[in-house]
């Protein structure tokens, strides 16, 4: 069983960087793809990125494609997600998550959620 953490959110300007990270604790780690989704008020969550067991293989959602880069550091029981060129619309409580498939896409694949950190981005 896996527990996540996340920290790294706040508030930034429109064009800004911010780098969220992700604790997991639990000792298999390493045979979950990790995910991170993002939720905007009055809207669904969404799929932002994710990253396979190893790291070898990123996703993006095309609306971070290019912007936003997913990464992981087993050995940490770390996962990263670097939000660079942010825009209002990214404004969203992000979370961190876990799933043993390979359905990366969809939240209802994923068994393990943090409690979200809150990702602000003014104009």
């Amino acid at each position: 069983q896996l527990q996540l953490v996340e920290s790294g959110g706040g508030l930034v300007q429109a064009g800004g960087s911010l780098r969220l990270s992700c604790a997991a604790s639990g000792p298999t780690f390493s045979n979950y793809y990790m995910g991170w989704f993002r939720q905007a008020p009055g809207k669904e969550r969404e799929f932002a990125a994710a990253v396979t067991w190893n790291g070898a293989w990123t996703y993006y959602a095309d609306s971070v494609k290019g912007r936003f880069t997913v990464s992981r550091d087993n050995a940490k029981n770390m996962v990263y997600l670097r939000m660079n060129s942010l825009k209002p619309e990214d404004t969203a409580v992000y979370y961190c998550a876990a799933t043993p498939t390979t359905s990366y896409g969809r939240s209802e694949a994923y068994n393990y959620w943090g409690q979200g950190t809150q990702v602000t981005v003014s104009s």
